[in-house]
C-alpha cells in the first residue's frame, strides 16, 4: 500500500502513538502492567457518582436526550453548553466572552491539530511560519500535529534548584530575546499551564511577559488549560486565569474525569472560532454532544467549579505528595531530582547520572511490567545539532500518580530498583 505524504506523516512512529498503544494494551491485558505512563485521570468515586447521576437526569429529560443522540449541533458545538460556559467564564474569571468566543472540538488534541495548522505552516505568501514553544519540556501530543514537518521552534528552560531534591523550570527570557528576530516566521506562542509532563505552572509574571512578546510579534498567545482554572483546578500553587482577544485558551472535560467523551473547548476571538467551526464542518460536520449535554447544568450552576475546588484538586494534591514520598524511599542512594509538583497528574523525574538513555530505561521497566514514559518525547521543536545535544533530554521520565495507590507505590519501587542499576 502506498500512502501519500500526509498518510506517511501520520502513520510514522510517534510519542503519542507509543503512549496510547501502551495504554490500550494495558487495558486489554489479562495481567495488566503497572500503568505509570498514561494520562488517564483517576477514577474519583465522588466524581463518578456525579456523572452517573447526570446521565440518569439527561436520559429522563426528553429534550436533553434528543440533544444528546438525535440532533446535529452547530459546527461550533452544542449551543446551550457554549452559552453556559461563557456565563461561567464571565462570573468566575471576569472574561468578556460570549458563545461566539467558544468552539468545541473532539478533545483538546483535535483542537490543537486544527489550531496549529490553521495558524502555522506554509503561508499564502510561501513563507514557513512556526509555533514558538517558549518552555520545553512540553506536551507529547504537540510534536506530531503539524501537517508539515518542523512546525515548532523551542528553547531550553532555566533550571532553578530547590531544597529536598526538587527543581523548577522557568522561561529563559534572556534567550527568548532572539524571538524578536523571528518576526514574520512565528505564527503563535504556545504553552501549557500546568505543563504536561512536568507539573510546572508558569508564574503570573511569566504569562504577562509572554503576552507582551506575543503583542510585539503580533501573534496570538495559546494557553493550554487542560488541567487549569476554573476547572478542573489541578493546580497546587497561585495562578490567575487570563484571557483577552489576543489570547487563545484551550480547555477540556478529560481531566475532570471524562476522557472517553472527547470534549475540548477553545476560547478565542470570533474570527478564530468561525475558522475552527468551518474546519469542523468540513472534516466531521459537528462535534459530539454527549459531553456538553452531560455537564451543561454543572457548568450553568457553577457546581463544576465547586467540585473542582473541593474534590478534584485535593485528591490529586494528596496523591502528588504521597508519590514524592515514595520516590524518596525508592531512590534513596541515587542521584535524582523531581520537578516540584505544581499541578497536572504527573511527576517529572530527572536522573542526571543515568548511564543509559531514558528510552532504554523505559524499555527495561516495560520488560518488568512497569509502564512509564521516556522524557525524550517531550522536547518538540528543540532542534539542536548533535554537538550541542542537551543530555537532560535523555535523563528524564514522566510518571503518573493518577492510578490507584498500590499500583503507583509498587511501580515506583521497581523504578527505583532499576534506576539504581544504571547509575554511573
Amino acid at each position: 500500500m502506498k500512502f501519500s505524504r500526509f498518510g506517511q506523516r501520520f502513520t510514522r512512529p510517534a510519542g503519542a502513538v507509543e503512549l496510547m498503544t501502551d495504554l490500550g494494551a494495558a487495558m486489554a491485558a489479562d495481567i495488566p502492567p503497572l500503568m505509570l505512563g498514561g494520562g488517564n485521570p483517576a477514577h474519583i468515586p465522588e466524581m463518578l457518582a456525579v456523572f452517573r447521576e447526570r446521565f440518569h437526569a439527561v436520559l429522563d429529560d426528553d429534550r436533553d436526550f434528543r440533544r444528546l443522540v438525535a440532533d446535529y449541533p452547530d459546527p461550533a458545538g452544542e449551543q446551550t453548553f457554549r452559552a453556559a460556559l461563557a456565563g461561567l467564564l464571565r462570573r468566575e474569571c471576569g472574561w468578556d466572552v460570549g458563545p461566539e468566543n467558544i468552539a468545541l472540538t473532539a478533545g483538546s488534541q483535535q483542537g490543537f491539530f486544527l489550531l496549529f495548522n490553521l495558524l502555522a505552516g506554509p503561508s499564502a505568501a510561501g513563507a514557513e511560519r512556526r509555533i514558538l514553544l517558549p518552555l520545553t519540556p512540553e506536551y507529547i501530543g504537540y510534536g506530531d500535529l503539524g501537517v508539515t514537518q518542523d512546525l515548532f521552534v523551542a528553547q531550553r528552560p532555566v533550571i532553578e534548584h530547590l531544597s529536598e531534591r526538587l527543581f523548577k523550570y522557568h522561561v529563559d527570557f534572556a534567550a527568548l530575546e532572539s524571538a524578536r528576530d523571528l518576526a514574520g516566521t512565528v505564527a503563535a506562542i504556545c504553552a501549557s499551564r500546568p505543563t504536561n509532563p512536568t507539573g510546572n505552572v508558569l508564574t503570573d509574571g511569566e504569562v504577562d511577559r509572554l503576552r507582551a512578546l506575543a503583542r510585539e510579534l503580533d501573534v496570538p498567545l495559546i494557553l493550554d488549560n487542560a488541567y487549569g482554572l476554573p476547572f478542573p483546578q489541578i493546580v497546587f500553587t497561585e495562578a490567575t486565569p487570563v484571557w483577552d482577544k489576543d489570547i487563545i485558551v484551550c480547555m477540556s472535560l478529560s481531566k475532570l474525569g471524562l476522557p472517553g467523551l472527547r470534549t475540548g473547548m477553545v476560547v478565542a476571538r470570533p474570527e478564530i472560532i468561525a475558522a475552527l467551526s468551518a474546519m469542523t464542518a468540513v472534516t466531521s460536520l459537528a462535534v459530539g454532544s454527549v459531553g456538553p449535554v452531560l455537564v451543561r447544568e454543572m457548568v450553568a450552576s457553577g457546581e463544576i467549579v465547586r467540585l473542582s475546588r473541593e474534590v478534584i484538586r485535593p485528591f490529586y494534591q494528596r496523591r502528588a505528595q504521597q508519590a514524592v514520598a515514595w520516590l524518596r524511599e525508592a531512590l534513596d542512594g541515587c542521584d535524582w531530582h523531581v520537578h516540584t509538583p505544581e499541578g497536572a497528574l504527573f511527576l517529572w523525574l530527572w536522573l542526571p547520572r543515568l548511564s543509559i538513555t531514558s528510552a532504554e530505561l523505559y524499555a527495561r521497566l516495560k520488560a518488568r511490567g512497569v509502564l512509564v514514559l521516556s522524557g525524550h518525547h517531550f522536547f518538540p521543536g528543540l532542534n539542536e545539532p548533535p554537538e550541542t545535544h542537551w543530555p537532560h533530554r535523555d535523563q528524564c521520565l514522566r510518571i503518573t500518580y493518577a492510578r490507584d495507590e498500590e499500583t503507583v507505590r509498587r511501580g515506583i519501587g521497581i523504578l527505583g530498583d532499576e534506576a539504581r542499576r544504571w547509575q554511573h
